[in-house]
């Protein structure tokens, strides 16, 4: 796809405006909405903005960054349709010289890919983001919209907000595999397909829009807070995560003679992540609320500890289907929500691929509940 093929579709869409999106450091995303009559300028010369009111971006002096959208992001907003259809599209960054931006998140996952590009490696991903979504006009008081627990039926109000979030986020192009309530009163779980970091995280930007934009459109309040009531189950974000071998064309981590299925790849991959989780918290879970979530007697991670199938360590192997080697994975349980998946996906391959480079062995898995 090119400009002209994109701007051909935005006039087959009857698009009248277009929102270029991107996330500051934090993971807040941000955007800037244009007309349509602008789309063509945009693709080819970016839209300048003033990189120093960014949290986290740049300091005055140096201020002027532009956007140019990623082609591949175009999708038509499902619930803005009034006064003209709004497409969407999720942007890189850029210095004025054209070079790209270093402190640009979406920059930063790239470099990482590449990274395990070079080594011969796919990074996949597969997140579980967790939620809660209150009544809005109790929203201080923490009123949820139901009072259901894990894998309940939903209440009316519940299933409609899931059906209409299910339904926006096919719109974008988002093959949602299931959706489920969770543990808390009001708290739900939507999964969608395993794939590669890069249209992962793009994913995962579309869902925290898509959820939050739906909720307030239906009169109630979604958070992605970790914790927002004290005494019920935490929102996490585990994630799923594997090394797809390029030139072999199989999954990395599997290994049929292993106890655990698991490759040596595997195993300095877990090595690498559990050597450097301590400095990773500071992406995976970057707010004071996160730190309310890992506490022990709610399946979230409290030790440095790596296990088969325990929901308590830090590094859980899921069970797979023989059958299905390429279904071989590792999953990491202390991310929440709040992250920025860009950052978060970029330190879980980099700290993984230091472990296989170093050759690092993980310590004997602790197979009881801590």
């Amino acid at each position: 796809m090119d400009n002209r093929d994109v701007i051909q579709k935005a006039k087959k869409d009857e698009i009248r405006f277009v929102s270029l999106q991107f996330t500051d450091l934090l993971g807040v995303i941000k955007e800037v909405i244009i007309p349509v009559k602008g789309l063509k300028e945009a693709l080819s010369n970016g839209v300048w903005f003033d990189g120093s009111s960014i949290e986290g971006f740049a300091r005055i002096q140096e201020s002027d960054l532009f956007l140019k959208p990623d082609l591949s992001t175009y999708s038509v907003v499902p619930w803005l349709g009034e006064n003209g259809k709004t497409a969407r599209m999720i942007c890189d960054i850029f210095r004025p010289d054209g070079n790209p931006f270093e402190g640009d998140p979406r920059f930063v996952l790239k470099k990482a890919i590449e990274e395990a590009i070079e080594l011969g490696f796919q990074y996949n991903v597969g997140p579980e983001p967790e939620f809660y979504i209150f009544n809005k006009e109790k929203v201080e008081r923490r009123y949820p919209i139901d009072y259901g627990g894990y894998f309940d039926l939903s209440s009316y109000e519940g299933y409609k907000s899931i059906k209409e979030i299910v339904t926006a986020l096919e719109s974008f192009g988002i093959n949602v595999e299931t959706s489920h309530h969770e543990v808390g009163r009001g708290q739900y779980e939507v999964d969608f397909n395993y794939g590669p970091a890069l249209e992962i995280a793009d994913k995962l930007l579309t869902l925290k829009y898509t959820v939050k934009k739906i909720a307030q459109m239906q009169g109630f309040h979604a958070t992605f807070m970790p914790k927002p009531i004290m005494a019920a189950a935490g929102s996490g974000m585990h994630i799923h995560q594997s090394l797809f071998d390029i030139k072999k064309k199989k999954n990395a981590f599997y290994d049929n003679n292993d106890r655990y299925k698991l490759s040596k790849v595997a195993y300095s991959f877990i090595a690498g992540q559990m050597k450097f989780i301590k400095a990773m918290c500071a992406i995976l879970c970057p707010t004071v609320n996160s730190y309310k979530r890992l506490v022990s007697g709610f399946e979230a991670p409290v030790y440095v500890t790596w296990a088969s199938m325990n929901r308590s360590a830090l590094i859980r192997v899921p069970r797979w289907f023989e059958r299905k080697p390429e279904s071989a994975r590792v999953e990491l349980r202390c991310p929440d929500p709040t992250c920025n998946p860009y950052l978060t996906f970029a330190v879980m391959i980099k700290t993984a691929l230091e472990g296989i480079k170093q050759n690092l062995k993980p310590p004997e898995p602790v197979e009881e509940n801590v």
